[in-house]
């Protein structure tokens, strides 16, 4: 499990009963109605889609609101969000860590400016399209928690959909599969009995950079926590390696 994923967790935990819960299920909303418009209304057959609809239902976001945003992806109701495009920015944050970002924008001047204040001002610098990119892979990613949870069991059933590996990781098992596969992993843990905490569509890094300095963590978490709460960002990937005691600490 990437550090990312273990501060994305620990933030998780921490703030869920402060959500912004308007701004949040916007960014949600938004997301849903592209991911319908580029790949259909079907979340079996739209795996973005599919990820988008499990972010919005782990953030509680009302079965009512979901269906209106696929509803309106697929061609219902007004046409206010047809300008909405994906674009992704690159750069590094303090550290020589590896920063990836994904938007869904209708204007890309504006969004490209507030991105760039954002990572100078946190020590940060956005780089030129493909700078970093490289340094990840798009994965499916499912988190099973190994309480209760047995890893041959567990094993079995993810090969059954398709799935590459499982790692254990702590108190969890993570399996990684395709993109296009992550589906058909559900819908394999879901007819075995076995519940999952997560399961996404997401960047892994194929490498990572030790952080062990607390103040360079703060500065590190503090420019990712700035993208992510920016109105056009959907996702903040990054290559840090940050030692859990640390990310508590930062947490704390």
């Amino acid at each position: 499990m990437s550090g990312h994923s273990k501060w994305s967790s620990i933030k998780h935990k921490k703030g869920a009963a402060d959500a912004k819960r308007g701004k949040l299920f916007s960014k949600l909303s938004r997301a849903i109605i592209v991911a319908t418009r580029e790949g259909g209304p079907d979340p079996d057959a739209n795996a973005t889609l599919a990820t988008a609809i499990q972010k919005a239902r782990d953030s509680s976001m009302p079965k009512d609101n979901i269906e209106r945003a696929v509803a309106r992806g697929a061609g219902a109701g007004t046409d206010g969000d047809a300008a909405y495009e994906t674009v992704a920015y690159e750069g590094y944050g303090p550290g020589g860590v590896a920063v990836f970002v994904e938007a869904l924008t209708d204007n890309r001047n504006r969004t490209a400016a507030e991105v760039r204040h954002l990572f100078a001002k946190h020590e940060g610098n956005l780089g030129t399209s493909g700078a970093v990119a490289w340094l990840f892979e798009r994965k499916g990613v499912v988190m099973v928690a190994a309480d209760g949870a047995d890893e041959d069991e567990v094993t079995l059933a993810a090969a059954d959909g398709g799935a590459e590996d499982v790692e254990p990781d702590g108190s969890s098992f993570q399996v990684t599969a395709a993109p296009d596969d992550l589906a058909a992993v559900r819908a394999a843990l879901d007819a075995a009995g076995i519940v999952y905490e997560s399961a996404e569509l997401t960047m892994l890094p194929k490498t990572t950079v030790a952080i062990a300095d607390e103040s360079t963590a703060k500065k590190l978490l503090r420019l990712m926590d700035a993208l992510e709460e920016n109105d056009d960002v959907q996702a903040v990937y990054a290559n840090f390696d940050i030692p859990e005691g640390i990310l508590e600490a930062v947490a704390a």
